[in-house]
């Protein structure tokens, strides 16, 4: 093991303590580690990193940036250790973060994709995918924490999720509206008459009694959404639409009664289980309707444009 390996193994360690998994950074630095031993340095030197942050060929500068970010970490950290070591600077690669154009859906479109979801023809798969569809247009929760659910983390007496396994291992509790507790209610008895022993403790189950896919769940998604009509060649909803579909509709909400975004922005953030209220702002330029609100209440405050 190289010098470098080490500090690398004890940067990671320390991180990991303080709750970071770094399992993308661990491969990105080993893969920095044996490129610096090859040149035959014994830092991190930022001619060096900058070269090998820009090996991957044909790829956004985005990827770039993120390789040499990393990198930039470490540095930081082994210069604490070894004062010749040399942190890369962070504006080396122009850099745009990308998203994906969202699908608004409306709350026609969403009460017929519940609907085509009911008509699926294995019942437990159209209880189970209507249920799921339901619960993310209502609660905007992320796909994979819906599906990591357990019986024991929803609570339908008192109306409350508990999402244990989020992105960023952020834990949280999700209240639910007493009308979507109840649907959950209708699901779960359908679930248990349908599938009184099922192989898994998770709470949404496939036909086979066991945990519902995200690939099948995303399947079945791309096959209702087509038979609607709203996927065309142009326009290419996803299931994560309907996350944002939420947070848009909260914020609309907020505005049409005049309420104050800035001041209730941290409560979204945290609900949404986003690490910083600057995640959830994005929202705010995300529908042509909350922009419109959002130049009204302006109009009206200062009394128009001069």
């Amino acid at each position: 093991m190289s010098g470098l390996q080490a500090h690398v193994d004890e940067y990671l360690r320390l991180r990991r303590a303080l709750g970071f998994k770094l399992k993308e950074d661990e491969r990105t630095l080993g893969h920095l580690v044996d490129y610096l031993d090859a040149a035959g340095a014994t830092t991190v030197i930022t001619e060096l990193a900058v070269r090998w942050a820009r090996q991957p060929v044909g790829v956004h500068p985005n990827q770039w940036a993120k390789r040499l970010r990393v990198a930039r970490g470490f540095a930081a950290y082994l210069q604490t250790i070894d004062p010749t070591a040399e942190i890369p600077p962070p504006d080396v690669f122009p850099t745009r973060r990308q998203r994906a154009t969202p699908y608004l859906f409306s709350q026609q479109d969403i009460c017929r994709l519940l609907e085509e979801a009911r008509r699926l023809r294995n019942p437990m798969r159209a209880a189970s995918y209507e249920a799921l569809f339901g619960l993310l247009a209502v609660s905007g929760m992320r796909i994979g924490e819906a599906l990591a659910l357990e019986r024991s983390d929803v609570d339908l007496d008192a109306g409350v999720i508990t999402i244990r396994k989020p992105k960023g291992d952020r834990a949280r509790l999700v209240p639910l509206h007493p009308t979507s507790t109840d649907a959950l209610c209708r699901y779960a008895s359908v679930r248990d008459r349908l599938c009184p022993k099922p192989h898994s403790r998770a709470f949404f189950i496939s036909s086979a009694g066991t945990p519902v896919l995200g690939v099948s769940l995303r399947a079945v998604f791309r096959e209702i959404t087509t038979r609607l009509g709203i996927r065309t060649d142009e326009v290419h909803p996803r299931i994560h639409d309907l996350r944002h579909r939420y947070a848009v509709q909260t914020l609309i909400d907020w505005q049409r009664s005049g309420l104050n975004i800035d001041e209730r922005m941290p409560t979204l953030s945290t609900y949404l289980g986003h690490v910083s209220p600057s995640d959830t702002y994005w929202y705010l330029s995300a529908s042509p309707e909350l922009m419109a609100l959002a130049a009204e209440r302006v109009a009206d405050r200062f009394g128009g444009a001069r």
